[in-house]
């Protein structure tokens, strides 16, 4: 049985709860809504179709195979865009006030090979409340051969991984819509992250086959019965959109988290992280490219990672206004704000410590030890 974490906040700062207020006071001052606007129902639908106009269009068959292996590529764009801007949100229920709201955008990832149970139990509450944590926030796991924490397990072969971690990175989303979700279906059961009855267990199962089934029928079955498509020919095209989709949402999540500056914390032998839990997140979690309204737009506000972590169920559309505000704050009781202003350095960041990691340079106490 794993250990469970306790954040304690031992100088019992008041840096959340003050910014927390800081934050609140700025939406009612202006009197807006901390979810989404127009803005953002407009970009829902410029995500949403970057991913199924490309796909009608292979249905024209006007553009011949390089046009449509060009569709798939856009595809690809098209599925990290919503798995950044648009599900990312409804899912952490910043999308609406509504609930209905949220759980029907948040359908959106159902629509492209993932599920949304899995997801929310992964990145909600694992990712997203031990963030950093090894073998409490499985995104930082050791992956097959790769190591993203010091406290990972270290393999001679790891000192390549500069090298080979874009092959994992390129089959990350591939991994997830034909294989991954099933895994954790069973994983979370039982670990007891899921506390269903035999039944609804049951149930589950059957509607995770059923939308994967959905999934694999318009992507594969389809085109290959009407438009006369070589299972080799869709096949290219289902694995160059999710290369494409796998590398831009790896990269984008690493850029957040496995960089030079982040803490990789560890609980003492009683569990307890011994600092403020909303410090640990400004600890473990780093900004990037702030002033690029392009790469703001498309990652969904990802690159405001810090305040995503702090506020996730407030709308991304809105991380613009208040980083100034959690800045200033930290600034203020101390506390380090992690960010890279562009995001060729946050990837140079990104792998000089995979870099590290592969080669063992980096010693887990010294890390450890950071937290001082």
């Amino acid at each position: 049985m794993k250990q469970k974490i306790k954040f304690v906040n031992k100088d019992k700062t008041q840096f959340y709860s003050t910014l927390k207020a800081r934050v609140d006071n700025y939406f009612i001052e202006n009197n807006i809504s901390q979810h989404s606007n127009v803005n953002m129902v407009i970009k829902t639908f410029v995500m949403l179709s970057l991913y199924f106009v490309p796909y009608a269009l292979i249905w024209t068959q006007g553009f011949g195979l390089l046009g449509m292996w060009l569709c798939s590529c856009v595809m690809g764009l098209g599925l990290a865009g919503i798995g950044m801007s648009v599900m990312h949100d409804a899912n952490h229920d910043a999308y609406s006030a509504n609930p209905f709201i949220n759980k029907l955008v948040a359908h959106s990832l159902t629509l492209v090979g993932g599920d949304n149970r899995n997801w929310r139990t992964q990145h909600n509450i694992l990712h997203h409340t031990y963030t950093n944590i090894h073998e409490h926030d499985r995104d930082i796991d050791n992956k097959v051969i790769m190591r993203f924490s010091p406290a990972g397990e270290y393999k001679k072969i790891q000192r390549f991984q500069v090298v080979y971690v874009f092959f994992f990175y390129a089959i990350m989303s591939l991994y997830w819509t034909t294989a991954k979700d099933f895994v954790q279906y069973f994983q979370f059961n039982k670990e007891g992250q899921h506390r269903d009855t035999s039944f609804r267990k049951f149930v589950t199962l059957m509607g995770l086959i059923l939308w994967k089934a959905i999934y694999f029928t318009f992507i594969f079955v389809l085109p290959m019965m009407f438009l006369h498509l070589t299972f080799l020919q869709v096949l290219v095209g289902f694995l160059t959109l999710h290369t494409i989709a796998g590398l831009i949402l790896s990269i984008v999540f690493q850029l957040a988290h496995v960089v030079e500056d982040s803490k990789f914390p560890v609980p003492d032998e009683k569990g307890n992280i011994q600092n403020e839990w909303a410090i640990h997140q400004m600890e473990t979690t780093a900004d990037f490219s702030r002033n690029s309204w392009l790469i703001t737009y498309y990652v969904g506000g990802l690159n405001y990672q810090t305040e995503h972590h702090l506020f996730p169920r407030i709308c991304h559309v809105h991380y613009p206004k208040i980083a100034p505000i959690v800045e200033a704050t930290a600034k203020e009781f101390g506390i380090k704000y992690i960010y890279n202003e562009t995001i060729w350095k946050a990837f140079k960041s990104h792998m000089s410590i995979i870099s590290k990691l592969g080669k063992n340079d980096i010693s887990f106490n010294a890390i450890a030890n950071s937290m001082g």
